[in-house]
């Protein structure tokens, strides 16, 4: 029996330390194969790339791991890795390990989810791994004994039609003691794009912004578990309808 065909992507990039601690840490699960982005897509989702070619380049391999660099986005390289590079469908797609949170409203901007989300698609099990911190030399160490036991888990265990994994684990913790399976918080970004001016004088706008969590005392979402140390697990739906459609009987049928 052939060994589990693991898809790796991410949203930081090929050359992220993330990805490079996720892929070591699934050496012994299976066949690895990484294509990620050549360069940073953070904040992109679900984005496709539809007015440029995509050029695919294949670099050296990387602890037994074959690596691909996609002139795309998170997206791209799970379409890609499926439809034309791998020679079977992966038996997970496997996304990060993100520097930064994916927790809450994240999930919906998420690159890094984005890669999950096509996983989905596709009908592979998918996760998403995110550490809830921006240091470039993050230390991913706590973080590699939930990725083994998550995967470990999926593979044996699948996951339902329509649900991947949106997993978020605190930084600044030497060890997990927990984790749990919980909603993602109501909240939201205080987004604002201030502006600024180049040598010229000319205008330009960078976004700025704060999250504010509306409901921090609720013990059953995953800012919370943030807050507090324990790694958070949301199932989160590719599926989006609103499943209550008789709520919407109001709206007339004739134009």
């Amino acid at each position: 029996m052939s060994k589990p065909l693991i898809l790796v992507s991410n949203d930081d990039g090929i050359s992220a330390k993330g990805v490079h601690e996720l892929i070591k840490s699934l050496q012994h699960l299976g066949e690895v194969v990484c294509v990620c982005p050549e360069s940073p897509q953070s904040g992109m989702g679900m984005a496709l790339t539809v007015n440029s070619p995509l050029r695919v380049k294949k670099l050296e391999d990387y602890h037994g791991a074959a690596m691909y660099q996609v002139s795309g986005t998170p997206v791209d390289c799970v379409k890609i890795a499926v439809d034309n590079l791998l020679s079977r469908k992966p038996d997970i797609v496997v996304s990060g390990i993100n520097h930064g949170s994916n927790a809450a409203i994240n999930v919906v901007y998420s690159g890094t989810m984005g890669a999950a989300f096509e996983g989905c698609a596709y009908g592979i099990p998918s996760i998403g791994f995110s550490l809830t911190s921006h240091d470039e030399d993050a230390d991913f160490t706590p973080c590699l004994p939930v990725v083994d036991k998550l995967v470990k888990a999926v593979l044996e265990k699948g996951m339902p039609e329509g649900v991947c994994l949106n997993v978020n684990m605190p930084a600044n913790v030497a060890e997990y003691s927990e984790m749990r399976v919980v909603r993602g918080c109501k909240g939201k970004w205080n987004d604002r794009y201030e502006e600024y001016h180049d040598p010229a004088h000319r205008p330009f706008y960078w976004l700025a912004g704060n999250f504010v969590n509306e409901e921090p005392d609720n013990h059953d979402t995953d800012e919370w578990c943030l807050a507090n140390g324990i790694v958070s697990i949301v199932p989160v739906l590719l599926e989006r309808t609103y499943p209550l459609l008789d709520e919407f009987k109001w709206i007339p049928n004739e134009l």
